[in-house]
């Protein structure tokens, strides 16, 4: 079994930054990818970026160049840099861990951007 304990959350200001951190533990696949996505009331969840084991990268367009997504394979955490936030970024971001017949979902954390 694979954990997700999640943090960073909170209230931002629009432009401001946050960071979330993911933190896996348990029985951790060596080969795993790690991410973020995001739920908005009214959309589908959407992918905001992912990192791979050997650290490949995908972000959705609309955080490229504003987001940057990293991971401690050593400790297992990925960690998710949010800069320049938007309003219409406020959500509950999920923490995703996927391997070969594995996916969990952590328990989210809320980012509200707001003045």
């Amino acid at each position: 079994q694979v954990q997700l304990v999640e943090s960073g959350g909170g209230l931002v200001q629009p432009g401001g930054s946050l960071r979330l951190s993911c933190a896996a533990s348990g029985s951790i696949p060596s080969t795993n990818t790690m991410g973020w996505y995001r739920l908005t009331p009214g959309k589908e969840r959407e992918l905001v970026a992912r990192i791979s084991t050997g650290g490949t990268t995908n972000y959705a367009d609309s955080v490229k160049g504003r987001f940057t997504i990293s991971k401690d394979n050593a400790k297992n955490t990925v960690y998710l840099q949010m800069d320049s936030l938007k309003p219409g970024e406020t959500a509950v971001y999920y923490c995703n861990f996927l391997a070969t017949r594995l996916r969990k979902w952590g328990k989210g954390t809320l980012v509200t951007v707001s003045s």
